[in-house]
Formats: C-alpha cells, sequence, structure tokens
C-alpha cells in the first residue's frame, strides 16, 4: 500500500478514490462514507474541480430538502496505456479512466530478434500509440502490460512464457518506469481479463469465480470471495499445465499430457491438419480458402457448430479436455461461475453442454448443482481493459497515512527525541 506523510494529502486521495467507486456522488455523500470535515470535503472537491480531475455532472433528485450538486471522475483527465502480447501479436490501447479503449495499434509479435528485440518492440509500440492518438505524454498517468507468461505482479517480472522460449526474467515494470517515468503494473494476461470480465462483464461482479484463458497458452483466473488470488509465486490459474491425459502428448514445460498441450489452438490446429492430410474432408478446409497452414482452431470451432462431423469429432475433444481442467479448478475453489474466453463462443451452446457434462459428472454435486458456466462478454479488448482497471485500482488506492519519523522511532523502542517545530507541523497538516 502506498504512504503518505501529509493528512492534506491522504483526505485528498480518499475523496478522489470514493468518488471514483461512487460517484455519481454528492458533498453529503462523501462525507457520509469518509466522515471527514465538511469544510475539508468542500475545500478538496473544490481543489479537485479547479484542476479537472472531478466535474459536476447534474444534481440529486432527493424528494426533500435542497438538491445537492453531484461529482464524478472526470474520466477525460488523462489516459492509461494497456498493452497485451503473445506470440503471434501486440496490441497497445489508449484508454480513458473509465475505462473505454479510445484508439489503439497492432502488430506482429516480434520474435525474430529475441528477448531484446521484443522489449524494444514493446517500448516502441507505447510511443507509437500516444503519437497516433495525438496525446501530449504529459496526460499519461500509467502504463498497464497484460504478459502471456507467468508473472510476478509483485516485482513487475515476467518469469517465463511456454509459449516464448525466450521471454525469462525479464523486468518489465522497471524498464518502462525508467523509459516514462510514471507509473507500471504489469500482470498476466489471464488475470487482467480475469478482471474486466469480473467486474465489466460477464461475471456481474461475482465475488466466487473462475475465468478460463483460452488460445496457444492456458490459463484460469481464481476470485474467492472477492479476493483475485495470487500465491507464493504469483502462480495460481496454471490450469494448462494440469494433467488431463495419462499418455498425452509432452508440454513446453517438460511434462506430458497437459491440458495446454492436448488442448490448446496449437494442438487443435495440428489434428485438424493431420486429418486433413490422411483424406478427411472438413468445412474448416473451406473456411480457410483450401490451404491447411491456415486453419485456425477458431475455424474448427465454427465448422463444428455448422454441423461438420470432422471439427465436430475435435470439439467433442477438446471439451472433454476442458471439462476436466475446470472440474479440478471447480472441485479446489468451489467458484459460482466459470467465464470461458469470449474466443470460444464460436463452439456455441454445444460446447458449453459438452464441457458441463463432464464437469457435473467429476465435481461434487453440491458445487455443480448451482454452477453456470458462460461465455465472456468483453472479446479482444478484454486484456486491455482488464490491464487499465489493474493500473486505476492501484492509482486509486486508498493510502495509509505514515506518522511522522519521531513518532515511528518511538514505536520501535529506538530513542525518542524531541520533536522539531517542523515535524510538529507536519503531524498536524
Amino acid at each position: 500500500m502506498k504512504q503518505v506523510t501529509r493528512k492534506s494529502d491522504h483526505d485528498k486521495h480518499v475523496t478522489e478514490a470514493v468518488v471514483r467507486r461512487f460517484g455519481p456522488i454528492s458533498r453529503v455523500g462523501i462525507f457520509e462514507l469518509t466522515k471527514m470535515r465538511r469544510t475539508t470535503i468542500s475545500l478538496i472537491t473544490r481543489e479537485l474541480l479547479d484542476e479537472g480531475r472531478l466535474i459536476v455532472v447534474g444534481r440529486s433528485n432527493n424528494p426533500l430538502g435542497r438538491k445537492q450538486v453531484l461529482l464524478q471522475l472526470n474520466e477525460e483527465f488523462g489516459f492509461i496505456v494497456g498493452i497485451e502480447f503473445d506470440d503471434k501479436e501486440v496490441v497497445a490501447g489508449i484508454l480513458n479512466l473509465h475505462p473505454r479503449v479510445k484508439h489503439s495499434v497492432s502488430e506482429p509479435t516480434n520474435l525474430g530478434e529475441g528477448k531484446d528485440g521484443l522489449i524494444r518492440q514493446l517500448l516502441s509500440i507505447v510511443t507509437r500509440v500516444i503519437t497516433d492518438a495525438g496525446l501530449a505524454p504529459a496526460q499519461l498517468l500509467g502504463i498497464g502490460i497484460a504478459d502471456p507468461g507467468l508473472v510476478d505482479s509483485r516485482r513487475g517480472v515476467a518469469v517465463v512464457a511456454t509459449t516464448i522460449d525466450f521471454w525469462n526474467d525479464v523486468p518489465l515494470q522497471k524498464i518502462f518506469e525508467d523509459r516514462f517515468e510514471v507509473p507500471v503494473v504489469v500482470e498476466s494476461k489471464t488475470r487482467a481479463k480475469t478482471i474486466a470480465e469480473q467486474m465489466l462483464g460477464a461475471g456481474e461482479m461475482q465475488d466466487n469465480l473462475v475465468y478460463f484463458d483460452y488460445g496457444a497458452g492456458i490459463g484460469a483466473g481464481v476470485v474467492v470471495d472477492g479476493y483475485l488470488l495470487y500465491g507464493q509465486n504469483c502462480g495460481v490459474g496454471e490450469i494448462g499445465h494440469t494433467r488431463v491425459s495419462e499418455n498425452g502428448p509432452a508440454c513446453k514445460c517438460g511434462s506430458i499430457g497437459c491440458l495446454e498441450a492436448t488442448a490448446g489452438t496449437s494442438a487443435i490446429e495440428a489434428r485438424m491438419r493431420r486429418a486433413i492430410a490422411e483424406g478427411a474432408l472438413t468445412q474448416a478446409l473451406q473456411l480457410a480458402d483450401g490451404d491447411p497452414a491456415k486453419v485456425t482452431a477458431w475455424m474448427v470451432l465454427r465448422a463444428a457448430a455448422a454441423g461438420d462431423k470432422m471439427s465436430g469429432n475435435i470439439v467433442s475433444e477438446l471439451a472433454r479436455d476442458i471439462g476436466v481442467g475446470i472440474a479440478n479448478v471447480v472441485n479446489l475453489f468451489n467458484p459460482a461461475v466459470v467465464v470461458f474466453d469470449k474466443r470460444l463462443e464460436p463452439g456455441g451452446a454445444l460446447l458449453l453442454d459438452q464441457i458441463a457434462r463432464v464437469v457435473r459428472s467429476q465435481t461434487l454435486a453440491t458445487f455443480s448443482a448451482d454452477l453456470a458456466l458462460r461465455f465472456g462478454k468483453i472479446g479482444e479488448e478484454a486484456g486491455l481493459v482488464g490491464i487499465a482497471l489493474c493500473v486505476l485500482e492501484k492509482r486509486y488506492e486508498i493510502p495509509a497515512l505514515r506518522p511522522p519519523s519521531f513518532m515511528i522511532a518511538d514505536a520501535l523502542g529506538e530513542p525518542r527525541a524531541m520533536p522539531s517545530e517542523a515535524s510538529v507541523q507536519e503531524a498536524s497538516a
């Protein structure tokens, strides 16, 4: 938690955070939530309005008494840059303080120049998206990076990514803070998308939720009693590396039969291409304009939903493997809802039904009786929106008020010196 030493700074930050969380809200409402002095609230809100951080959005509709002026966070006061990337694509977006994506750019991931080349690309795309949007760098309030692998979120380090062989021990937070001189948050792409869907999407603010992130890599975000789980090494949710097949294919993590190796997009595409090479007829090939190399997992899902037999068989195997993985997570964390990556939505109700049957057969009946399975709502922007929410939650975190130095020394049992006039003023400010 961030700390401040001046009570005036603390009160100002609390006021702004309360307006963001509960706005539109009146000064009376702020008082009821914070119990700060009314005169203090009036002074602070006037200052925040003058700075452009807050805006007036009307008056309250209370039936009795004076109509109160309603305040709201100015969502256009500044902006956040969000970055989401994997082994295929790098996307950067400008988001306001809602957050909504205002402008975005994308480009193929630079894998040919190793770690240094990818770092240069990530730095470059931030500059590019700010320039393309025509925004002044002074308006930049923070940067969020949604990384495709295992991330130590506390230190801002990309630890390892099974889909990008060279991507390990990258101090992204330090690199970006040194370059852009703004706060930087580094989070796993899966957890960023979990936050987006839980707060603004299909999760509907549910306190017990699992988000299933699907692609070449597979992960899960786990929310229990309202808290996003991290674990000792920020590794909670590595569902892609749980075993679902005793004699399955080798996984890049070094194990065999992992969910990611059997059911990730690369595995689905390889399975369909083998079937085509062996003479199978499939609508997926038509969707790829007759080129097996262009077949994607998303095409297989669409073909299966349209009744294609070969694709249907592959998707049935996919549903079985995903169902086993989800059943394990349900038995461990007892969620109320499982939200699936919106990119799986082309599989339709048939895919969800197949997964649900496996989950019901392998979980405690009391856990699966009211369990909801649904596709996400946010789609391709989920990573950008989620990482922007991470930046905003950090920015508007209510800080602890740190006591002055002479009080800290006394609490630690050190000799207490008489406070100076300056420290007394600091404590009473």
